[in-house]
């Protein structure tokens, strides 16, 4: 891991805004997240999920506002924030293989110019497999299915060594094997006490399976214990008309995903 110190190595988000193509997406968003806590991060399509993400690692500017990691500002620690980005945002066609698309996990750890050296390689070979895809690590990604190719990038990210983890709906058209494999993965990190932000859907998972959840849309509604955020008058103004409460307590979040997708939280809220 990156040697950097444990106190303070939180995430600190002071009232930021962030404009996605001169639109306003997210708006005066404040939240600190402790060193190595598991965070699902929850809202409707468009509520600003990956647009915070991006503005995490520097990717869209911050209008307003700023963003601190290891109480320094952001752009000091890039190298220890990993970021799995949706899969429809990666070119998959690109002529690189397996071996080398982790090795770009070490590129914060090189010198300009540096090639990869034994170290880097070694981690990279380690990173492979932890995420069982060692044997494909000469074929091109373009060659593997979805699933495998979700596995390459978290080795990638795994080999990046971060302190910091931020992954964008990465149980969204995956198969069962590389869901499995990233709750495992999950696991590990917090062995790790690596900090992990995960945007997901999956409210029972959210629930089930973080120390806190972030709901947002557009700013931020909620942001605690799971039993704490997942009431009725936070999931409505998160979801809107989008859920529905019935009799017995159960709560529906209907069309939040894929049209034909839906998300149920049982006895989480009365």
């Amino acid at each position: 891991m990156n040697t950097l110190p444990e106190s303070p190595a939180r995430l600190d988000v002071e009232n930021i805004s962030v404009a996605y193509d001169g639109e306003p997406v997210l708006r005066e968003i404040t939240f600190q997240i402790p060193h190595g806590a598991r965070v699902a991060v929850v809202g409707p399509n468009g509520a600003g999920k990956s647009t915070l993400f991006k503005a995490l690692v520097g990717l869209l500017p911050v209008r307003a506002g700023k963003i601190f990691i290891h109480d320094l500002p952001l752009g000091h620690h890039l190298d220890c924030v990993a970021y799995l980005p949706q899969r429809e945002e990666v070119d998959w066609h690109f002529p690189v293989t397996v071996r080398d698309v982790v090795l770009m996990g070490r590129f914060g750890h090189q010198k300009w110019l540096q090639h990869s050296g034994r170290a880097d390689r070694e981690v990279a070979r380690k990173s492979l497999q932890q995420m069982d895809i060692a044997d494909m690590a000469d074929r091109s990604i373009s060659e593997l299915s979805g699933g495998q190719q979700q596995r390459v990038f978290l080795a990638r990210a795994l080999a990046q060594e971060p302190h910091i983890f931020l992954m964008d709906e990465p149980f969204t058209g995956v198969d069962a094997t590389t869901q499995v494999a990233t709750l495992a993965l999950l696991d590990h990190l917090r062995q790790q006490k690596v900090t992990v932000l995960i945007s997901t859907h999956d409210l029972n998972l959210a629930a089930s399976r973080f120390d806190a959840v972030l709901l947002l849309n557009h700013r931020l509604i909620a942001f605690g214990e799971p039993k704490l955020v997942f009431t009725p008058e936070n999931l409505a103004q998160a979801f809107g008309s989008q859920m529905l409460k019935l009799p017995d307590g159960t709560v529906l979040v209907d069309d939040c995903c894929p049209p034909e997708e839906e998300y149920i939280l049982k006895g989480k809220v009365k």
